[in-house]
C-alpha cells in the first residue's frame, strides 16, 4: 500500500521568487523605502508590550480600527486576514459551492485562477483587448449569460497596470448579480476606488493590501472591505487567528503615520511617471518597445527582446519582473529608476 497525490496538486512546482543579493530589486511591487527611524521606534515600544504567550486578537480590532481610519470607513466593514492571498483562497473556497462558476479577465493576477484550481471550482476566463483594456460591457454580457457566480479581478491591474475607472466599476457592480471582488491593491496610486461605497451593494467585496504604498510587505496584511452581510460571513469563514499579534502592532503603528504614507505615496508616483517618461523616450527610438500607461507603482513594457534585457539587466545587479514577453518594472527610488533606464539605454546602444 502506498500513498499517491491527487491529480490536482501532483504536477504543481512551488513559487519560487528571484533568489540572491542585487543592487536595485524592482521585480516585486515593493515600496522602495524602509520605514523611517521615528516609525521604527514607536513600533519597538508596542513590541514591548506583546503578550508572546497569547493569543493573537481574532478579529484584530486595532489595527483595523486603524486601518478605516486612515481610510475614512466603517470599522464593521472590514475583515483583517494574513496577506490579501489568505482572503483569496478563502473567499473562492467558502462562497462559491460545487458547480458554480468564478471568471477572472487576463491578463491579471496569477493566483486568481491557481487558488480556483485547490478548491476545484470551474475558472473561466475574459480577455482583455490589444490595449490590456477592459471592454466592461462584453464583460457584463459574459457574466450574465454564462451565469457566473464570482467575478475576480485586480484595479488597477496587476501587471499591466492599467485601471478601470470607478464610473465602469460601479456599472459592473450594478449589472450583475454575481459576486463581484475588487482587488485594490495597488489603488493608493489612483483616484477610482469605490472602497467607500461598499455600503450600497450587496455582491460587492474589495481587497486591499499594506504590501504596497503601505510598505509593510514584510507584515503579510491584506483587508476584505464589504458591507455588513458579507464581513460578517468572512469573519465566520476565516481561522479564529489568522492575523499574528506582531504584524497586528505594527500594522497599527504604521497607518496611524497617515502623513507620512500620503506623501511617501506623492513620491512614489512621481518616481512611476518618471520612469514611464524615460521608457517612453526610449520606445520613440525602438520600433519593437511598447510602454503602457500605468496608475499603479510599476510600468508595463512589451519587447520580444524582453528575455535579452532581464538577463542584462540582471547583470547588472538590476532585477525586474520577466514575463514572456512582458517586462513589469517597479517604480523605485529616483535613483533605482536612473541606474535602470540608464541600463535600458545601454543596452539598446551598444549591446542589442
Amino acid at each position: 500500500m502506498s500513498y499517491t497525490l491527487n491529480n490536482k496538486i501532483k504536477e504543481l512546482v512551488p513559487y519560487e521568487p528571484i533568489s540572491g543579493t542585487y543592487k536595485i530589486r524592482l521585480d516585486a511591487n515593493e515600496c522602495p523605502d524602509n520605514l523611517p527611524d521615528d516609525i521604527k521606534k514607536q513600533i519597538a515600544k508596542v513590541m514591548e508590550e506583546i503578550n508572546y504567550n497569547r493569543y493573537p486578537d481574532p478579529l484584530a480590532e486595532k489595527l483595523i480600527n486603524s486601518f478605516s481610519e486612515f481610510y475614512g470607513i466603517d470599522p464593521e466593514f472590514v475583515t483583517a486576514g494574513n496577506g490579501s492571498d489568505e482572503l483569496i483562497f478563502l473567499i473562492e473556497s467558502a462562497f462559491l459551492e460545487k458547480g458554480d462558476k468564478m471568471l477572472v479577465v487576463s491578463p491579471d493576477f496569477s493566483m486568481y485562477r491557481f487558488y480556483s484550481s485547490i478548491c476545484e471550482v470551474e475558472c473561466d476566463t475574459f480577455f482583455k483587448d490589444e490595449s490590456l483594456d477592459i471592454d466592461v460591457d462584453a464583460l457584463i454580457e459574459k457574466i450574465n449569460r454564462d451565469n457566473v457566480k464570482l467575478l475576480l479581478l485586480s484595479n488597477p491591474c496587476n501587471p499591466t497596470g492599467r485601471g478601470v475607472t470607478a464610473q465602469n466599476a460601479r456599472k459592473l457592480v450594478e449589472s450583475t448579480d454575481a459576486l463581484v471582488i475588487l482587488d485594490e491593491a495597488y489603488m493608493d496610486f489612483w483616484d477610482q476606488s469605490l472602497l467607500n461605497e461598499v455600503e450600497n451593494y450587496d455582491n460587492l467585496i474589495i481587497f486591499r493590501t499594506a504590501s504596497k504604498a503601505v510598505g509593510g510587505a514584510a507584515l503579510r496584511l491584506g483587508f476584505a472591505v464589504a458591507n455588513p452581510v458579507i464581513s460578517r460571513a468572512i469573519k465566520a469563514v476565516k481561522s479564529p487567528y489568522n492575523v499574528n499579534s506582531i504584524s497586528q502592532a505594527i500594522g497599527e503603528v504604521i497607518y496611524k503615520n497617515k502623513e507620512y504614507l500620503l506623501k511617501r505615496k506623492i513620491t512614489i508616483v512621481k518616481n512611476r511617471e518618471k520612469l514611464y517618461n524615460e521608457l517612453i523616450a526610449i520606445a520613440e527610438s525602438q520600433d519593437d518597445f511598447t510602454v503602457y500607461q500605468s496608475v499603479a507603482n510599476f510600468v508595463f513594457v512589451k519587447t520580444e527582446k524582453a528575455a535579452e534585457i532581464w538577463e542584462y539587466l540582471k547583470e547588472k545587479s538590476i532585477v525586474v519582473r520577466l514575463m514572456g514577453e512582458y517586462l513589469r518594472i517597479t517604480a523605485g527610488t529616483d535613483h533605482e529608476v536612473n541606474e535602470t533606464v540608464k541600463a535600458i539605454k545601454h543596452y539598446f546602444e551598444v549591446i542589442k
